[in-house]
């Protein structure tokens, strides 16, 4: 018996060998199979930026006084872009006398402007006024006398103060307003002191008045 175990001693390992793999295999195969772990991707969003408030400037409105030889004179709002043809226009179109010739219809308006369309007859200035400003002369000529055809600032009217160059209805009445609160002007400087008029302004006047 004990030479037989010698003699196939060698085939029962190997055999006793290839059970214990088989047993191990079958107990792998048997083991059940972990679930597999889901690992989440979190995608970070892309903020939707936020609209851009613009803000347009919007042209303003340009305040026109219209004069002299027109249905309706008065002042007008009128929108920017506007030319003195439109602001004729608009003080209800040019009376039957007015002498449109004197004056460039196609000239652009800004704001705070005094548009005068003279009369037919009308004394021309010795200089032509590109915006359509009065003559200064046109009303003082008859009355000045000896005044150069100057407007006297202590005894003029509205009317005949507003004919002057950057001089409007508004301005006038101020004039005429420190008048009375203040006497007569000792000097044409002393014009300056109306609210409205400033070395500018008296630039452009000084020529057309005079103090007496």
């Amino acid at each position: 018996m004990d030479g037989w175990l010698e003699q196939y001693r060698g085939y029962i390992l190997i055999v006793l060998l290839c059970l214990i793999l088989i047993g191990g295999a079958f107990i792998l195969v048997q083991r059940p199979t972990p679930e597999p772990i889901a690992i989440a991707t979190v995608v970070a969003s892309t903020p939707t930026p936020l609209p851009t408030a613009t803000f347009t400037a919007t042209p303003a409105s340009l305040r026109i006084y219209v004069s002299g030889a027109v249905h309706v004179p008065d002042v007008y709002i009128l929108p920017p872009g506007s030319i003195v043809k439109d602001a004729i226009k608009a003080a209800g179109g040019s009376s039957d006398d007015a002498d449109l010739v004197r004056i460039n219809l196609a000239l652009a308006l800004y704001d705070q402007q005094q548009i005068y369309v003279p009369r037919l007859g009308e004394a021309t200035p010795a200089a032509p006024l590109p915006d359509g400003a009065p003559p200064p002369t046109l009303t003082a000529s008859s009355e000045t006398g000896d005044s150069g055809g100057k407007i006297d600032l202590n005894t003029a009217t509205l009317e005949q103060l507003d004919t002057l160059p950057g001089i409007g209805p508004a301005i006038a009445q101020r004039i005429i307003d420190y008048r009375q609160a203040n006497g007569t002007f000792a000097s044409l400087e002393e014009i300056m002191e109306v609210k409205g008029i400033g070395q500018a302004t008296f630039e452009k006047l000084q020529e057309f008045v005079v103090v007496r």
